[in-house]
């Protein structure tokens, strides 16, 4: 229920989500105890929860799920995106019931409490939903104390002072800080995750962690690629000594024109390579940037499951998966540039592809986790080029 800031508490709540204007939603507070701040933004999934909070393109914000029946299956070790969960917390329309599900681990409420997110439930993630369309996604705080005892004024002073994410470099925050690699590839029902079946002259791949789910990094292997991950702030030179064959742009928080800052230069000098490369999501604006385009905050974003993408070069349309909050601006493409992707919801420009060399880009996950897999392609089509 959404409430001015002169309201009375709404006996037995124990969580709000508090806007920079002052709106309040109250509910009942689950997971941990404490209160967060950050970018409040709705997805629209309606499976992967786990996924959804773990992937570190959600860093710095806070996730209302619009799919009611928010952590029914429980939680598990195995349907995470990174080690720890990287969304600030979520607002959910119906209370986490007991979880049904054979993988269950444990309950979803208890799995927030050990990871120190909170949630809240109970909460009209509609009228949430709405006002984003309407006025774009809001600084905000969201805050869980079991005797629900809040100070409003101080959560709405927090929310307004938040910088937001515009001009936020978040992927030196979410990286890896050490080289690494990779060899685990899909999961399959009874066997778990598989270990990578590559061939002594598999293709490598030096992929780049600006904030790289782990569902990525199985689809390259599984397409068959060797895969070594890079931090963030990895330089040209040390790219170069790994020897690789293609080079990955991984998908990542914050706005890409801050992680451009040290990112596009070390793109650039492997663009003069003319070796293949491919960016996904961040790594896709990145690449944008890299080769003189620019990139804009969208008003709303696209977060979920369910995203048409249309294919220009044969007008196929592909459901993606999508998280992102800031766009490539397709009318700044230079020349040696052409689109290959738009969003079929708002036209926006969804891939990209140089004329000139082996180097293309999606804004949509293609590796999905959670959402549809039509465009697995991708990564086939890349790693086939390093062979070629």
């Amino acid at each position: 229920m959404a409430d001015d800031l002169s309201a009375r508490q709404h006996s037995g709540a124990t969580g709000v989500v508090v806007l920079a204007d002052g709106t309040l939603f109250w509910g009942q507070g689950c997971g941990a105890e404490g209160e967060a701040v950050g970018e409040l933004c709705f997805n629209t999934a309606m499976t992967g929860y786990q996924e959804v909070m773990t992937d570190p393109s959600y860093a710095g914000q806070i996730i209302n799920f619009t799919f009611p029946h928010i952590g029914n299956v429980g939680a598990n070790a195995e349907d995470v995106e990174a080690i720890n969960p990287h969304a600030l917390g979520c607002v959910m329309a119906e209370p986490i019931t007991a979880p049904s599900n054979f993988r269950s681990g444990k309950a979803f409420d208890e799995w927030l409490a050990d990871w120190g997110r909170i949630g809240l439930a109970g909460v009209d993630t509609r009228a949430i939903t709405r006002r984003i369309r309407k006025s774009g996604a809001p600084n905000a705080v969201i805050a869980h104390r079991k005797d629900g005892k809040f100070d409003v004024e101080a959560l709405v002073a927090k929310a307004k002072a938040w910088s937001g994410l515009e001009g936020l470099d978040l992927a030196k925050e979410v990286s890896s800080t050490q080289t690494w690699t990779w060899d685990e590839g899909p999961w399959k029902l009874g066997e778990g995750y598989l270990p990578g079946n590559l061939l002594a002259d598999a293709p490598h791949v030096v992929a780049i962690d600006y904030g790289i789910k782990r569902a990525i990094l199985r689809q390259l292997v599984d397409a068959g690629a060797r895969v070594t991950v890079v931090p963030a702030t990895a330089s040209f030179e040390e790219i170069l000594a790994l020897n690789p064959d293609g080079l990955f742009l991984s998908n990542g928080p914050g706005d890409p024109a801050a992680t451009g800052v040290y990112a596009v230069p070390v793109i650039q000098r492997w663009l003069e390579t003319k070796k293949p490369l491919f960016g996904i999501c961040l790594g896709h604006q990145l690449l944008g940037i890299a080769i003189g385009a620019k990139t804009v905050k969208m008003h709303q974003g696209h977060r979920g499951a369910n995203h048409p993408v249309k294919q220009l070069s044969d007008g196929k349309v592909e459901i993606t998966s999508m998280n992102h909050g800031f766009a490539v601006d397709a009318e700044t493409l230079p020349a040696n540039a052409r689109a290959t992707h738009i969003s079929l919801f708002d036209q926006t420009l969804c891939g990209l592809e140089l004329v000139d060399q082996p180097a293309f880009s999606v804004q949509h996950h293609p590796e999905a986790s959670p959402g549809p897999q039509d465009s697995y392609y991708l990564f086939r089509r890349f790693v086939e080029g390093l062979r070629a």
